[in-house]
């Protein structure tokens, strides 16, 4: 069967069809590339479940406290072990990235301390954790100050800023990898290990924290191997493979993740409790698959990013740049257009298919976001999706797919959407 015949009773025209596969033609080598990096990472994972000798023993559930649940602690050797760190906190109790964000915030910083952004605003549902934006129980509540220093206008980091912002109060720094969002770059694994040397320069003690979310397995290495002092995630979104449907992680080293532990359950309790709920072989399962999964999530992005390049709409990244995160934003340029690009996204999903995403106001948010997803877990961002704040220059950040083909399904069909609305003019066929 051709294209055209694969996709045409899923609702995608021969036109927005015949187009994707030009676009695609270009891309064979770039999929090489993303398929090399996840054979690197996938052998990465298999070593750490071999070295600690993972079993079927591992998988058995735990209720109530979890004393001695030795898979849940064999977990955290595994992501200890893949990410290179000394320690790790995998739990279920973790209810999402921005919860485990919070709990490593709150458990390493004390009052009079001071919080330092070094890559600007940080993600939108950080502004009340971090009390920019007042909330009960924000770190500022708690006597935390917190002190930013913006990127330059190309996206890079404004050095001698945050060298004005380091002062001896500064005790750890958040740099968020992904650019959330914000269309500004994503910061390679390379840039970050160059500011943290920077920061380390200024202060020696300073903890540095990275935002690690959607960045997982897209490079061969990660933010722990080039200096990081905590690596922090949501299961739902790269490390959990989608199979995951609860949880979050925190990585580093061995007196700051204890911290996190105690702030997550209790103190003087820390990683000794926490019961699995039967959910570890969905944990250890996803993050087997994890590599693979993230390769389709790429190629998605890529994608996108060279058929909306080829219709004149701005994208970040382009479609030549380098990929350091699963995150493709596209400038739709109006309310209208992020409606229609969310609506294709929505049609092409598993679950949920029929429903009209529209924006409202999400808790955590200032302004209406819509949001596509017809997942398996709700809100798993490493599955198709895609969404946004309704606010200039109205960008649609798409990301995910658990396969290739899905992905590219997702996108046909935003395109159709696009160009069935009037909101999208496709090239006349050659």
């Amino acid at each position: 069967m051709n294209a055209e015949e694969i996709y045409r009773p899923l609702g995608v025209s021969p036109q927005v069809c015949a187009f994707g596969e030009r676009v695609l033609d270009g891309l064979r080598e770039r999929f090489a590339a993303v398929d090399r990096i996840a054979e690197a990472n996938q052998a990465k994972v298999l070593a750490a479940m071999q070295k600690n000798r993972v079993s079927a023993a591992c998988f058995a559930a735990t209720t109530g406290y979890g004393y001695d649940d030795v898979g849940r602690d064999k977990l955290e050797r595994v992501y200890a072990d893949t990410f290179h760190t000394e320690a790790a906190l995998v739990r279920p109790q973790i209810t999402c990235g921005t919860h485990a964000l919070t709990v490593a915030l709150s458990a390493n910083l004390l009052p009079g301390d001071e919080l330092l952004s070094p890559v600007g605003a940080p993600y939108d549902t950080l502004e009340e954790v971090i009390g920019i934006r007042p909330s009960p129980c924000s770190l500022r509540e708690y006597g935390v100050s917190y002190r930013q220093a913006d990127l330059k206008p190309d996206g890079t980091f404004d050095y001698e800023a945050i060298r004005a912002c380091v002062n001896e109060k500064t005790k750890l720094a958040t740099i968020q990898r992904s650019k959330g969002y914000a269309t500004r770059p994503t910061f390679s694994v390379q840039q970050i290990g160059e500011l943290i040397a920077f920061l380390k320069s200024l202060k020696p003690d300073i903890i540095c924290m990275v935002d690690n979310c959607y960045g997982e397995f897209v490079e061969p290495i990660e933010p722990s191997d080039v200096g990081a002092d905590m690596i922090v995630g949501s299961l739902i979104k790269n490390p959990g493979g989608g199979l995951a449907p609860i949880g979050g992680y925190i990585c580093g080293r061995t007196d700051l993740v204890e911290r996190c532990a105690y702030r997550l359950s209790a103190p003087g309790l820390g990683q000794e409790v926490g019961a699995n709920l039967g959910l570890l072989p969905s944990l250890y399962q996803g993050f087997f698959l994890a590599p693979t999964v993230v390769a389709s999530a790429l190629k998605g992005a890529i994608f996108a990013a060279n058929l909306y390049e080829r219709l004149g709409f701005r994208v970040v990244p382009n479609g030549s740049e380098s990929r350091h995160d699963i995150i493709q934003a596209v400038e739709l340029g109006s309310r209208e257009g992020m409606i229609a690009f969310c609506k294709g996204i929505q049609s092409a999903a598993p679950v949920d298919s029929f429903a009209d995403p529209m924006p409202w106001d999400m808790p955590g948010y200032e302004d209406e976001v819509i949001m596509a997803a017809g997942a398996f877990v709700q809100g798993s961002s490493i599955e198709l999706s895609a969404d946004g704040p309704i606010r200039p220059p109205y960008a649609v950040y798409f990301q995910g797919g658990l396969t290739w083909y899905h992905a590219k399904l997702g996108i046909l069909l935003s395109l159709q959407n696009m160009a069935d609305a009037g909101l999208a003019t496709l090239p006349e066929v050659q």
